[in-house]
């Protein structure tokens, strides 16, 4: 059994002409960040706690 792909998601506030966003994904070790222009260059894998407290920071 193939291994399923991550569903990448942008912001609903990104325009499909922008180019300039991040995308994220739910993967198994915690959430992954790519940039949208290189969608096969490094990704970024933060864990869930991590990123729920970047989250909150940002959000203040």
């Amino acid at each position: 059994m193939e291994a399923s792909r991550p569903v990448w998601r942008k912001s609903t506030r990104s325009t499909s002409t922008g180019g300039e966003c991040v995308e994220l994904a739910t993967l198994p070790e915690g959430v992954g960040v790519r940039d949208s222009k290189d969608p096969d260059g490094p990704k970024l894998v933060i864990r869930r706690a991590e990123f729920a407290a970047l989250l909150s920071s940002l959000k203040r």
